[in-house]
């Protein structure tokens, strides 16, 4: 028999707890509660949960210490929550590995959708740097370092193509601008997110059908980019 997804949600606000457990019990999860960061991190030691839904302002520590607790022990899904308007909270957390994250206020569907997207990366469904990939209407090749929009062919440079690449790995995760700039020019380059605003903007003329309402490569404004999943581009 297969066991239940256990989730882990850290909120010390008791209205998200009564709202936000039933509505993840009602769904098929068994859900733990803490409403502490010293008690996140017991229960997460203790029952070692599927995914962790945690907000960052927490009572006693800073939410971004218990994701960085939480991912020096392995790659358990964090989804964020955080409060309208904390966007440097919300990068510093992404920065510290967090999967995602969600503005308070939020309806129930997008957490779903969310928790959805989040355990279906940790289940083995993100891409690999092998063979091909399909992504919509778009198919890359790893092997031969080629990206077709239906059945043309699409020329990249190679910094496009390494920037493509590391967004479709983490389809549907959001990468900061911090950890793209990092991994495509390195650590030098962190504070200069011109650079990545400008390879964006070429890339999406390239692969988008309508590089002003883009459909595969999304903005989270003043955080980062995803690459949009599935269920987004359904």
């Amino acid at each position: 028999m297969t066991q239940p997804v256990q989730i882990l949600l850290v909120d010390d606000e008791v209205s998200i707890q009564r709202a936000t457990a039933p509505l993840l019990r009602s769904r098929g999860y068994t859900v733990a509660i803490a409403g502490s960061g010293r008690e996140a991190i017991d229960t997460f030691e203790r029952d070692r949960p599927d995914l962790v839904i945690l907000d960052l302002g927490l009572p006693d520590m800073d939410g971004a210490e218990v994701c960085r607790h939480i991912r020096d022990r392995g790659d358990t899904p964090i989804v964020v929550l955080s409060a309208r308007g904390a966007e440097n909270d919300k990068v510093r957390a992404l920065d510290q590995g967090a999967d995602d994250y969600i503005t308070k206020p939020f309806g129930p569907e997008e957490l779903m959708a969310r928790v959805r997207a989040a355990l279906r990366r940790s289940l083995g469904q993100e891409a690999t740097l092998h063979g091909e990939l399909t992504r919509g209407h778009l198919t890359i090749d790893f092997n031969r370092r080629r990206v077709l929009r239906g059945d043309a062919e699409i020329r990249l440079t190679p910094k496009e193509f390494e920037l493509l690449t590391l967004l479709v790995t983490h389809a549907g995760r959001v990468l900061t601008n911090r950890t793209i700039l990092k991994a495509i020019w390195g650590t030098h380059s962190v504070n200069q997110p011109e650079h990545l605003r400008v390879l964006m903007g070429q890339l999406r003329k390239k692969i988008e059908p309508d590089p002003a309402n883009p459909r595969y490569l999304l903005t989270e404004p003043w955080v980062g980019y995803r690459f949009a999943d599935e269920a987004e581009r359904a």
